[in-house]
């Protein structure tokens, strides 16, 4: 009699990208210049603080809100500086409480690409240093 093998573990399918038509324009192409680069992922089925974006090391730095407003990880000072030249607000995830790393714009679109990488360098060189 032969011996049953125990049932192989299927690999989790890789998550599917967004389509860009589905991402706000201006956050599109921000998407798409990050195409090339091997470290950053675009924006997939799953969701950051119910939100999709743009993630470097499994760690997202770059996304967009259910209204439509772009969302980016800076360092503290960074943001504070952007805060206080009225280009963006503080990002509050809906529990009241602010958190100091992210900026929150709603418009301003000429900047996203910009501190996009900025945020890109800033999460991938944060992963590095907690190794």
């Amino acid at each position: 009699m032969k011996k049953k093998l125990p049932a192989r573990k299927k690999k989790p399918a890789a998550a599917k990208a967004l389509p860009l038509k589905t991402l706000h324009p201006d956050f599109a192409r921000v998407v798409k210049a990050f195409a090339g680069e091997r470290d950053v992922t675009p924006p997939h089925e799953g969701r950051v603080f119910g939100f999709r974006g743009l993630k470097t090391g499994g760690k997202i730095f770059a996304m967009m809100s259910s209204k439509q407003h772009f969302i980016v990880k800076l360092p503290k000072d960074r943001v504070a500086a952007l805060v206080a030249e009225r280009k963006g607000t503080y990002f509050d995830p809906g529990h009241g409480r602010l958190m100091k790393e992210w900026l929150e714009m709603k418009g301003h679109e000429r900047l996203w690409l910009g501190l996009s990488k900025e945020a890109r360098d800033f999460v991938r060189d944060g992963a590095k240093r907690k190794k």
